[in-house]
């Protein structure tokens, strides 16, 4: 087998990469930057840059065997990777602007591994239809998709982005980390161009124009342009990162294409599937919005949604999600069904706990108050957070619950981020029973069905110990067997099995 280079289109692509990289300090120099010598280094670092991202190309090469993917690359320092295609779990293509003008795509090969251990393989980057059949090759396909404008499309749509979906960006707050970068790369400009902020006349106009209205009324303006701006951003966001999204079956596979700028296209094999999950955060919920995601295996996780490969389903109507749920595993019920509540004692666990937090944080701050004579309205705020605490507690209670429907397995929790986790009992490879001193006072369990799919363990807190044992039976049969009988009486008492 012989090696393969990369696509000699990157030789247009990657000295604009490293360019772009380097345009922050590029501006200080040749705009507003200090005189001397530090312009000369900063272009001669800058070329530099350049010419190593043209000399990538030159040094790197790839080779497909039957049995593996070769990849080496480096000059200075040689590498050379290898990954068995048996162990191959995804194959991923995406391509930015200026790839996608070029006719290319970025093709990342995973091994299903989390991101930080990630062992794949990236080609960065092949001709558009190479990389297409090089993912159908790897993931030993039979048939190669027809690839227009830079979208795959095969099989039936299970879902397509609607417009409207947009209005649930906002209540992402993916915007947040748009401002994050924004003020970073604005801090690195000042820095490296040695600016002084109060040298902008517009800069002095606005903290003037605030320090005029006063502390109250300029915090609450600010509160609500930031509100304002996030908002924004968390909206140009959803349409940047799902735009054009599409969801099909095709031949024992889910395919999902998105993404505006950045294209990206996931393969999902049906037969990793172990599930679905439904993801509502507390300002989506409050929209009637939803998420939905894949379990399954050989997909990256810990990244979120907008940047992980399992997205099902950008944030969308929670019918929608539901349905989407439903269609990818082939039953509806497990994604509306009532689930079987945990009871008084699960309850009052959480209201204590949310009594006990408020209690302690106004102690301190009323201690303080008398000893260190701090102001009064601290304490008087935290006050607060006594029925606030209450109401979530109340919520998360009504959200926790389990079911045991169609030989999946349902659990949901959470308030902030409540999740429908449904996962197939076929994929459960064990069980952690779990007991804190006060859950053994209390009766209860954390029970944890062990998986090599997603995040590899779902739980349901604070349920019954006995129903948790018959749940984990009614799951997979005799499993647990052995540890009951080696301890009379131990529904109550289990502690692990796997």
């Amino acid at each position: 087998m012989t090696w393969h280079r990369l696509s000699p289109k990157m030789l247009a692509v990657h000295p604009v990469q490293e360019a772009v990289r380097f345009l922050p300090v590029l501006v200080g120099v040749l705009f507003i930057g200090s005189k001397g010598q530090g312009h000369i280094w900063s272009l001669a670092g800058l070329g530099l840059a350049i010419a190593a991202g043209l000399l990538r190309w030159f040094t790197t090469t790839y080779r497909i065997t039957p049995t593996h993917v070769l990849l080496r690359r480096g000059l200075l320092r040689r590498q050379e990777m290898s990954v068995p295609r048996d162990r191959v779990r995804s194959v991923d293509l995406t391509a930015h602007p200026m790839q996608r003008l070029l006719g290319l795509s970025r093709v990342v090969i995973g091994t299903g591994r989390s991101d930080r251990t990630n062992e794949g393989l990236t080609l960065d980057a092949l001709d558009r239809l190479d990389a297409a059949r090089l993912r159908e090759e790897l993931l030993k396909r039979s048939t190669v998709d027809t690839v227009e404008a830079g979208t795959a499309r095969t099989g039936a749509a299970i879902a397509t982005l609607s417009p409207a979906w947009i209005r649930f960006g906002p209540f992402t707050l993916s915007g947040f980390a748009t401002i994050g970068v924004v003020v970073g790369s604005l801090a690195n400009l000042v820095n490296e161009s040695h600016l002084e902020p109060d040298q902008f006349g517009l800069l002095r106009s606005v903290i003037g124009w605030l320090d005029a209205m006063g502390v109250a009324t300029a915090v609450a303006v600010l509160a609500v342009i930031a509100v304002i701006v996030v908002a924004v951003l968390s909206a140009i966001a959803y349409v940047l990162a799902f735009w054009n999204f599409r969801l099909t079956r095709g031949d024992g596979t889910l395919r999902v294409t998105r993404g505006l700028l950045t294209t990206r296209s996931t393969t999902i094999e049906l037969r990793r599937l172990r599930g679905t999950e439904i993801s509502e955060p507390l300002l989506l919920r409050a929209a009637g919005g939803a998420r939905c995601l894949a379990i399954t295996t050989g997909l990256r996780v810990g990244r979120g949604a907008e940047h992980g490969g399992s997205v099902l389903l950008p944030p969308a109507p929670l019918v929608e999600a539901r349905r989407v749920a439903g269609e990818v595993i082939g039953d509806h019920d497990p994604t509306t069904a009532p689930l079987a509540r945990h009871g008084r004692r699960a309850r009052l666990r959480r209201h204590v706990r949310a009594f006990a937090f408020a209690t302690v944080v106004t102690g301190v701050l009323l201690l303080l108050w008398w000893l260190a004579g701090w102001s009064a309205w601290q304490w008087q705020v935290a006050l607060a957070l006594f029925p606030i605490g209450a109401l979530l507690a109340e919520d998360r209670y009504r959200n926790l619950g389990h079911a045991f429907i169609g030989g999946r397995l349902v659990f949901r929790s959470g308030s902030v981020l409540r999740r429908r986790h449904i996962l197939a009992s076929e994929g459960v490879i064990g069980w952690t029973v779990r007991r804190s001193f006060f859950q053994r006072r209390a009766g209860l369990v954390t029970l944890t069905a062990t998986t090599a799919a997603g995040r590899q363990h779902y739980s349901t807190m604070d349920i019954p110990a006995t129903e948790a044992i018959t749940l984990a039976e009614a799951a997979t049969p005799g499993v647990l067997t052995p540890f009951l009988r080696s301890r009379p009486g131990s529904a109550a008492r289990a502690t692990e099995a796997r």
